[in-house]
């Protein structure tokens, strides 16, 4: 490639545009722009000629019009080493263009942002990506930048070499290419959208569009090679948008149970802690603060917080922050934010992460849960439904006591985060036992009760399912169970009652079901 003699700028985020065009103008670049980047340009004095200049046609329709010309696509798309090409431009006093730096109308925010369907539909980028295309398509005479992070190596080769090497402008061309196939996908998902009775929410066709943030160092074992993507076009939410204060880099598994230990504690407005290993919790609790909490949380089962992720949905002080370091070897914490006398009582543990987010204090966004299989994608509405004390049926003879409710509701709550079967025994807004991951529901009971032991005794027991027998109301009744809720449902109802109604245990359905496979 030549040196870049002609450069087109058009570019909604105008993040950096400024001083990249200064550089390009003192290589000696003649600049081309449109609407307001070259008004941009023309306020910061640089040389800029219009692109209706170059046209010899003015922006129309509201500027739906604006580079959609021969003498910009051909300006693009005339290959350098054949003498027609160069021959036609010649004939009909078009000129080659060498750089073009373009990004496109954020289509996903206006979805995410505007109801009004016409101003969805405005924001549909048609000059931007069509002349991404031409020139990606020509990158063995053009240089394409679609992302204002390539301004600055793109620079540097340029200080460095003069010209711009045959593999960046490949690479160039490739990244153009992902953005304009993720950006056309997000656009037909917003058309293929029907509440029809056939599909409900979902569209017939799904893409959906990822970009990779980091390579890490491996998957879920040393011999797997993985890396860490975010979705396309949507706000850096949830673990995306965590900001790493201390500690090595975050691994494959870190992020599965950061996750996990988010969407725990953002599901209560109360302090919260969340205590997980391999995304199931191994203690949770809500307490007057996060000291509280966290101590609360950590009693439930010692043993396995050992190497674990905690979360928290507030910010954290030096006390909690003491505790959590004398309770032995933790892989990370999160939480909306760290006190100074936090992160000095970390700062010795350099294998410990540290990270922050407001997203731990907000309730999981909606959205679609994704699961992928073999040859293909299952998609489901996330699971954010709960139980309330209103939608609680008593069925037994006992009923629950006042008291009860809220570990009742709270044990419900905690059911859904963990692996079916999924059994919880609660006691004053924290766990004291949990038992989850086994092939039958009553194994999950002897696990839970396993890890109780004693402080079974006047607590309450959730299921995340039925129960199809009544051998886990037994146990419940040796171990001191008060009350009891499920969804019910099963063929064996009347059996598990009256299993309770002999035992003395209060029991009420949900009518919620809440397996995690």
């Amino acid at each position: 490639m030549s040196r870049i003699k002609r450069a087109l700028l058009s570019v909604y985020d105008k993040k950096g545009i400024v001083s990249f065009a200064k550089e390009l103008a003192a290589l000696g670049v003649e600049l081309i722009s449109t609407g307001g980047t070259a008004e941009l340009l023309k306020k910061e004095g640089l040389p800029v000629k219009e692109v209706a200049s170059v046209t010899h046609f003015p922006e129309m329709l509201g500027g739906r019009v604006k580079t959609l010309h021969p003498a910009i696509h051909a300006g693009l798309l005339a290959l350098r080493e054949d003498p027609k090409h160069m021959e036609t431009l010649s004939e009909h006093n078009i000129k080659t263009i060498d750089l073009l730096v373009v990004n496109l109308y954020p289509f996903w925010d206006a979805v995410k942002t505007k109801t009004d369907e016409r101003e969805i539909i405005e924001m549909i980028d048609i000059g931007g990506p069509a002349m991404l295309r031409s020139a990606a398509k020509n990158f063995k005479s053009v240089a394409c930048l679609s992302n204002p992070e390539d301004y600055e190596p793109v620079m540097k080769e340029l200080r460095k070499e003069g010209v711009l090497s045959e593999l960046t402008r490949r690479t160039l061309a490739a990244k153009v290419f992902k953005l304009t196939s993720c950006y056309d996908a997000m656009i037909r998902d917003f058309f293929m959208r029907s509440e029809t009775p056939d599909t409900g929410p979902f569209p017939r066709a799904y893409e959906p569009a990822f970009e990779r943030v980091e390579n890490l160092r491996y998957g879920e074992n040393p011999h797997q090679k993985s890396a860490f993507y975010r979705e396309k076009g949507q706000p850096a939410r949830g673990i995306v948008g965590a900001k790493k204060l201390h500690g090595k880099e975050l691994s494959f598994n870190n992020f599965l149970d950061l996750d996990a230990a988010m969407e725990m504690v953002a599901s209560f407005s109360e302090p919260a802690c969340a205590i997980i290993k391999h995304t199931n919790p191994c203690g949770f609790a809500t307490a007057k603060d996060l000291r509280a909490a966290f101590n609360h949380a950590y009693d439930c089962d010692p043993l396995s917080a050992f190497g674990s992720i905690i979360g928290f949905n507030g910010r954290l002080d030096g006390k909690t922050a003491k505790d959590i370091v004398a309770s032995g070897f933790v892989e990370c914490v999160i939480a909306s934010g760290f006190d100074k006398e936090a992160l000095e009582a970390f700062a010795p543990k350099k294998n410990v992460r540290l990270l922050e987010t407001d997203e731990v204090k907000t309730r999981p966004c909606e959205g679609f849960d994704f699961k992928r299989v073999s040859g293909g994608l299952l998609v489901q509405e996330r699971d954010l439904k709960d139980a309330a004390e209103a939608d609680l049926k008593c069925v037994t003879k006992a009923k629950p006591k006042k008291s009860e409710i809220a570990d009742l509701l709270f044990a419900f709550k905690i059911c859904h985060h963990l692996k079916s079967n999924a059994i919880v025994v609660a006691k004053g807004g924290a766990t004291v036992g949990l038992g989850m991951g086994q092939t039958s529901r009553v194994d999950s009971a002897h696990t839970a009760f396993r890890k109780a032991g004693d402080r079974a005794k006047g607590a309450v027991l959730a299921s995340d399912g039925f129960f199809p027998k009544a051998d886990s109301i037994l146990l419940a009744k040796k171990h001191g169970i008060s009350s009891i809720i499920q969804p019910g449902g099963s063929i064996q109802d009347a059996e598990v009652i009256a299993a309770c109604d002999k035992a003395g245990i209060a029991m009420v359905f949900t009518g919620i079901r809440h397996f995690k496979h």
